[in-house]
């Protein structure tokens, strides 16, 4: 009887410790030194309540930056477009967090204005220039003068500098192939076919990172990078796409790239080792700040690491110089961090 009970003692004492393990899995990181803060997000509808804005600067962010969709407005109709990005321009939480925070930002599909559009939208010009007019852009800037939205921008304190390179998947994105085989919305092109950000996009992209001397580069692309299983918009529609910005961060010699995405309504980490370069390659997935993918229930990605997160969502970024670690959060409703990832450069 005292062999059970102590067998039962031991038993017990050993769920609660792997259970007590388990709850801490997910911890706050407060109390960490952070030198630099990025939080960014996307798929955020101007008619839906914008109730993550006061979360989001609870963390105390030095930049937001925007993935794509920062409104929806699937149209032809650059008046109703307009009249879109008025609405979210005078909603009160939005307008006071973007009063005093520096804003990037990049478009994707919906503010761009056709659902899983690319180059072949008529109004993509005019539509570039309101997408502008939203940031208050200068009339003298070099983005109202160039084809597509791309841009970038470096941030340099303690002697460290993050380069942010924010890419145009919509302006002179090629043609994705329809998967008529299975239940899935697109398949790969046939390789070498296709282009996902233009020769002159491209050409820009280069120039960014072999003149960089950052030591952190974020590569904004409005559309996943690595999780491709799933048969929506991904680069994965364009195979060589993919490997040609894997080759272009190796050959250039690119410190620390990490790349955000959003477009999915979900939120997860995906990370890759790459032959030839020296640290893993990071896609933090946010997307959801109004609406998210709630009947979300699986879906393969070979690259995923920890949960996906279906909640309205949006990341956080913080950046330790001194132990050059990057903590990467999930967070959402009353700041709750649903997923962490930290990584050591």
């Amino acid at each position: 009887m005292n062999y059970f009970k102590l067998f039962f003692f031991l038993f017990v004492t050993l769920i609660s410790c792997k259970t007590e393990e388990k709850s801490k899995k997910i911890t706050d990181s407060k109390n960490t030194t952070t030198d630099f803060v990025i939080a960014f997000g996307s798929c955020n509808n101007q008619h839906a309540p914008n109730t993550l804005w006061d979360e989001i600067v609870k963390n105390n962010p030095n930049i937001w930056i925007w993935g794509g969709d920062v409104i929806y407005s699937d149209t032809e109709d650059m008046e109703y477009l307009k009249q879109n990005y008025l609405m979210l321009k005078n909603n009160e939480s939005y307008s006071n967090f973007s009063r005093n925070m520096d804003i990037l930002a990049t478009w994707d599909d919906h503010d761009y204005g056709i659902n899983d559009g690319g180059a072949e939208y008529p109004k993509k010009a005019a539509s570039q220039q309101l997408f502008l007019d939203f940031f208050n852009v200068p009339n003298n800037d070099e983005r109202r003068k160039q084809e597509g939205v791309y841009f970038s921008k470096d941030f340099t304190t303690m002697n460290k500098t993050i380069k942010i390179i924010l890419l145009d998947t919509r302006y002179f994105r090629s043609a994705l192939t329809p998967d008529t085989d299975t239940k899935k919305r697109y398949k790969p092109n046939k390789y070498g076919e296709g282009t996902m950000l233009g020769k002159v996009q491209w050409n820009w992209l280069k120039n960014q990172l072999e003149n960089s001397k950052a030591s952190y580069t974020i590569i904004v692309s409005s559309i996943q990078f690595l999780s491709s299983e799933h048969g929506y918009e991904s680069w994965g529609n364009m195979p060589h796409e993919v490997d040609k910005l894997e080759n272009l961060i190796k050959t250039t010699k690119s410190k620390n790239v990490i790349i955000l995405s959003g477009d999915r309504h979900i939120a997860e980490f995906s990370k890759k080792n790459i032959a030839g370069l020296n640290y893993p390659l990071i896609d933090f997935t946010s997307s959801g700040l109004t609406h998210s993918y709630t009947n979300y229930s699986g879906e393969p990605n070979k690259y995923r690491v920890g949960n996906v997160v279906s909640k309205k969502n949006f990341g956080i970024l913080k950046f330790n110089f001194k132990t050059n670690t990057v903590i990467m959060e999930i967070r959402g409703e009353n700041n709750k961090l649903h997923e962490t990832l930290t990584q050591n450069y």
